[in-house]
């Protein structure tokens, strides 16, 4: 792990409760409450622990706010029958921006965070003054070919039912797993694994709502996506690893980018969590776009 990487982390955030009209969110916060603000979403099963290393890098110009997703980190799950939805996702982070009272701000995403910084900047353009992006431009797309099979399985499965929870003996037991899972070393997981955890009689179990990993019933088609994505009209700056992750194949990611007028894409040697792997390197690409050093 690099040196910088190892004393950012120890910066420590302040944790907030964020309450929106259906639920809770949490939050961590670095840096000063008047410099401007920059929200931060994380990816899929991540939580705010995420940009552990790379806000304290970004908190010396930005109030940068981490928020945990609904039924992620410590945020609330959605009630009984409820399923996660991209749009229910964007409606919630528009609703902490009003919670927060956040009239402009900058978007920071990383994978599902990034799909829904994207679909944010579309919806609200009034609101959002830059966008960006880390592995990911707009909500997984379908192309039909296992369009009625998702549906199917999805609806065959029970919205009461979910698998036994794992449960860890200790913390580090959770930590291996997650590296094992993810590929990151365990050192750079354990931000986000250290906030996924909840203590029970019996040991340490996820936090996270076990519905996550169900599979979707529906998602946009390609060419829908490509439509909310010509709605984005913010400066746009999309960093994406390379070689390319598996599933952000280089071709369709160029197609999606080349839908935003204002874009600007780089990449960066490494795996999916760039941030965690290189937080010098990713607040350095940040920080250039957002001191307007590099034009759009």
């Amino acid at each position: 792990m690099p040196a910088n990487a190892r004393s950012s982390y120890v910066h420590a955030p302040t944790e907030r409760r964020i309450q929106l009209p259906r639920l809770a969110l949490s939050a961590l916060t670095w840096g000063d409450e008047d410099a401007p603000a920059l929200l931060a979403l994380h990816g899929w099963l991540d939580n705010a622990g995420s940009f552990a290393l790379l806000a304290p890098l970004l908190a010396t110009h930005y109030r940068v706010i981490a928020l945990d997703l609904p039924g992620h980190g410590h945020a609330d799950h959605l009630p009984p029958g409820a399923s996660y939805h991209y749009v229910d996702y964007v409606r919630a982070v528009l609703e902490a921006i009003e919670a927060l009272q956040l009239d402009r701000l900058t978007l920071l995403g990383h994978s599902l965070g990034a799909g829904i910084a994207a679909l944010t900047a579309a919806a609200a353009p009034d609101r959002i003054e830059r966008l960006l992006l880390i592995e990911g431009l707009g909500p997984l797309g379908d192309d039909g070919l296992h369009t009625l099979q998702r549906f199917r399985d999805a609806l065959a499965t029970r919205s009461d039912s979910s698998k036994p929870l794992r449960v860890f003996r200790a913390v580090e037991q959770a930590i291996s797993a997650r590296s094992i899972v993810s590929g990151l070393p365990a050192d750079l997981a354990r931000p986000i694994v250290e906030r996924g955890l909840i203590e029970t009689g019996s040991g340490w179990r996820w936090r996270s709502d076990p519905r996550l990993t169900r599979p979707s019933a529906v998602r946009l088609a390609e060419s829908q996506v490509h439509a909310l994505l010509r709605g984005i009209a913010v400066p746009t700056a999309l960093l994406l690893a390379q070689p390319a992750t598996s599933y952000l194949p280089g071709a369709p990611m160029q197609a999606r980018a080349d839908c935003v007028a204002r874009i600007a894409v780089s990449h960066l040697e490494g795996g999916h969590h760039l941030h965690l792997e290189h937080p010098q390197a990713v607040a350095d690409w940040a920080l250039d776009h957002l001191d307007g050093a590099r034009p759009l």
